[in-house]
């Protein structure tokens, strides 16, 4: 059964239109991330999805029941916001059972909630503390449980992770992903980071000026990219203006044949093409389309180099002891590896 739907979605503010006919059916406890740059529509549709927002258009739909005209409180989700919204003056348990408390259940019956989600976020005993002695990932956790005191047929989150340090943030991302594995929860994420979204999502929402551009899973659309805008979004890539014809793909005057494996959408005229960097092969310079070496960067994992043909850059991402000879200024043959070219629009 369908847990979420929603049906021909509209927002305008105004004049200005933030979600424009959008569709989406997203399965009983799959994980899902909207994914897209600032403006794209993706907070609008967490909004109109949680009833804070009222559409210009569409319908919403939660297990097949429609909720479009049915108030906030009473659709049954759970939401954590970008600011947390966490009460000060309540101590963690009190903020945890908080939504139980308007709704009238009883003080025994939410402490007992709220021990048994500081078991589940990993912060027993913690429920007398006050909200100012937690660190960032405490309060985190906190506001993560406070959403699912209520058991929400739904949960929601407006970008949870984007106030945390880089290494707390990606332990986040698993362990709310883990989190939401244990309930089996159907949960909606809004992110504009995409690394995140491949981490944690079943399914990624790529959007674009209030339209869904690709959905899928985070491998498909990483391998498969609808458009070249979803190649530069999902991942790091190379794209770069081409010409298609006859089998070949024209790159910066330079043929490649089309092998078994390529993902050509255009068969012929012009378009893009997109090359992962982990796809990118170095050789002598009359073994490809010659380029100068611009930077080196060694991550230990990986060696970066970026190399300059006229005004494009490509970047490759070498396996750790490959490419320890080269040097800045050095002139090279890139080629792509077979069946890894990606031609979009």
């Amino acid at each position: 059964m369908t847990e979420l739907r929603i049906d021909s979605l509209s927002k305008d503010f105004g004049t200005f239109r933030a979600l424009d006919s959008v569709s989406l059916d997203i399965p009983n406890g799959k994980f899902v991330c909207l994914l897209g740059p600032s403006g794209c529509g993706k907070t609008t549709l967490l909004r109109l999805i949680a009833g804070l927002e009222t559409p210009t258009d569409g319908r919403v739909y939660v297990g097949g029941a429609d909720q479009t005209e049915v108030p906030t409180h009473k659709r049954g989700m759970g939401m954590v916001f970008q600011s947390l919204a966490l009460f000060p003056h309540l101590d963690v348990a009190d903020n945890i059972a908080y939504p139980l408390a308007i709704r009238g259940v009883d003080k025994a019956t939410r402490r007992a909630r709220a021990e048994e989600l500081l078991e589940l976020v990993q912060l027993p005993g913690l429920g007398s503390r006050r909200i100012h002695q937690l660190s960032g990932g405490q309060r985190q956790r906190v506001a993560i449980a406070r959403g699912l005191s209520i058991n929400p047929q739904v949960f929601l989150l407006d970008e949870p992770l984007s106030a945390l340090d880089a290494s707390l943030r990606e332990h986040m991302q698993i362990e709310l992903r883990q989190i939401q594995q244990r309930l089996g929860v159907t949960t909606v994420v809004v992110t504009h980071d995409q690394k995140e979204a491949l981490t944690m999502a079943d399914l990624v929402i790529v959007m674009k000026d209030g339209v869904i551009q690709q959905a899928g899973a985070p491998m498909e659309l990483y391998h498969t990219p609808a458009n070249a805008f979803v190649a530069g979004f999902i991942g790091t890539t190379n794209l770069m203006p081409c010409t298609v014809a006859d089998g070949v793909v024209s790159v910066l005057g330079h043929a490649f044949p089309i092998t078994e494996g390529d993902r050509i959408a255009i068969t012929s005229g012009e378009a893009q093409l997109s090359v992962r960097p982990e796809h990118v092969l170095l050789g002598a310079p009359d073994e490809g389309l010659p380029a100068e070496v611009s930077f080196l960067r060694d991550l230990g994992e990986s060696l970066h180099v970026l190399m300059r043909v006229g005004d494009q850059e490509i970047t490759a991402h070498l396996a750790p002891g490959h490419g320890h000879d080269l040097v800045t200024g050095q002139t090279v043959g890139i080629r792509f590896r077979d069946g890894e070219k990606v031609v979009v629009q």
